[in-house]
This record gives structure tokens, sequence and C-alpha cells, in this order.
């Protein structure tokens, strides 16, 4: 009798304690704040067609500039308190088989400045670095702590020249609007956790997409509660040997009022370039401009 009693309670208190653990660990997910996530703003009567607009997606993603291209451009540094500054840079353009590829030096021929950056866009993006302060260190790989940091002062950001939301897989199809004074498709696309690992409080990216040019007219980084961190802006295009050009661009801090201004001065398109100035190890070298007679001025 106290043997079947004794076997009893211990099964009661065995009960009791599951009951209290899966209540307590409940308490703790229940108490983990739950992640924002900004609703779709249909910018047209009705739900607009998610499977027109994932095919308007997948072109975007196939499109871009025309062959290989040199640029000559500078930074216009313009924060909110103090007078503005301007950063000197070269930029070299192709394509590869990932998607498009980049090459890009800040303050070119500066010892204690000069800064060289690779981007490789596409579904398996990244972006390798080298810097003259370091150059002992050699090129290294940009990990995802480092997408969200400060380029030379500017408001600019690795993650900002990669865009590599274009290519997030979980997003929705807003519709078509008009964006200054152009119409333009709108998608919110929300970030993969290794992204908002990095970056908790960025929440979604919107961005705007000029129909006839499929140029980014603007794009809007999101925050908690709806907020915008962070915008691109498309100020002017130009055409450049037969091809649109993206002429001036601003990038603005929405939290701390800053802005950069990326400025074409010069561009040289149609060209062609080495396929190694394109390779991680070779942003150890000094890559020539084209010859002065192939640049085009790009005129304000």
């Amino acid at each position: 009798m106290m043997r079947a009693l004794s076997s009893t309670l211990s099964r009661q208190v065995a009960s009791a304690a599951c009951l209290l653990f899966f209540l307590g660990a409940a308490t703790v997910v229940s108490a983990q704040p739950k992640r924002f996530r900004p609703q779709p703003q249909y910018v047209q009567i009705g739900e607009p067609d998610q499977a027109e607009g994932k095919r308007i997606l997948e072109d975007f993603r196939m499109r871009g500039i025309e062959g290989e291209y040199y640029w000559e451009f500078s930074l216009r540094v313009k924060p909110r308190r103090g007078e503005d500054s301007f950063i000197p840079g070269r930029l070299w353009g192709s394509r590869n088989e990932k998607g498009p590829i980049t090459r890009i030096v800040l303050w070119p021929g500066v010892a204690a400045n000069e800064r060289r950056l690779l981007i490789q866009n596409g579904p398996k993006n990244a972006t390798w670095s080298w810097q003259a302060d370091k150059a002992a260190a050699g090129v290294s790989v940009m990990d995802a702590s480092a997408w969200f940091a400060p380029l030379a002062g500017t408001e600019l950001s690795a993650f900002d020249l990669q865009m590599p939301f274009i290519y997030w897989n979980d997003f929705v199809f807003e519709g078509v609007t008009n964006r200054k004074n152009r119409p333009a498709y709108v998608f919110l696309f929300y970030p993969p956790a290794e992204v908002a690992a990095q970056r908790p409080e960025l929440t979604g990216v919107r961005i705007y997409v000029d129909t006839s040019e499929r140029a980014i007219l603007q794009f809007e980084q999101i925050g908690d509660a709806g907020r915008v961190l962070k915008t691109l802006n498309l100020v002017s295009l130009k055409k450049v040997d037969g091809q649109m050009i993206p002429m001036s661009v601003d990038f603005r801090g929405e939290e701390t009022g800053n802005k950069t201004e990326f400025i074409v001065n010069g561009a040289a398109m149609g060209i062609d370039l080495p396929a190694r100035i394109f390779e991680p190890a070779s942003l150890e070298e000094t890559v020539r401009p084209p010859a002065a007679d192939r640049i085009r001025a790009v005129a304000r």
C-alpha cells in the first residue's frame, strides 16, 4: 500500500515539475520582443499581381550597364553642421558569371588615405577591401559586421554600394506609382537572418525602380515602427555614349541629417578592361585609368 502511494506521489511530483518547466519556458519565449515587420503599402487599388512583380524583379536583376566602363567621381560630404568636403574616387565596372562586379578606389594616389574596394553583386555577394595605411595586412574579405560601417567619413557603407537587398528572397510587390515625376515599380524587401543579426534595427528596404530605364530612383532603409533610417535618391541621369548612367545620387542618414552626394565627373563607356583587375588579390595593385581622350566629361 505504502509502495503504491509512494509511486503515485512520485508521478505527481514529476508531472508538476514538467508543468512548471514548460510554463517557465513559455514565459521566457513570450517575454522575447517580437521583431517589427513593415506592412506592405500598396500604391494601387487592390493587391498587385505578385507573380507579375516577381517577373519584373527577375528582369531587373538581369539588367545593368552594358559592357565595361570607367567613371571618375567625387563624394561631396555634406554634414548637418560644418563645411562640405570632397573625396575623389575612381570606379571600374563589369559583369561576371555571378553578377555585376565593381572596383572602387577612394583617395587614389593619396598614400595615407587610399582605400580600394571590390564589390561582387548578385545572389552570392561579397566585398573585399584594401587600405593603404594597413597595406601589410593585405586584402581582406569584409565580413557582415563591417557592412554598415561608414566609408571614409561619409554616409556611404559597403551595404549601400552593394545593395544586396535586390536579391533577398522575402519581398512584396507594392505596385506602380509615380516617383520624381516618373512611373516606378515599388518593392518592399525583408532582411534575411544573417543581416538582421548584424543590424537588428533594419526591418526592411523599400525600393522604387524606374519602369523604363530600370534604374533605382530611390531606396529607403526602414527601422522599427516604420521610421526611415537612410535614403538613396537618384538626382539625375545622363546619356553617355548611348547609355544612361547616374550623374548624381544622394545618400542621406535620416537620423543624423548628414548627406553624401555621389557625383560622376567623367565616364568612359564600352571599353575593354583586364579581367584580373576584378580579382580580389589585384586590390594590392594600382590600376591606371583609361587614356584621357577616352574619358568624356559629364556636365552637370
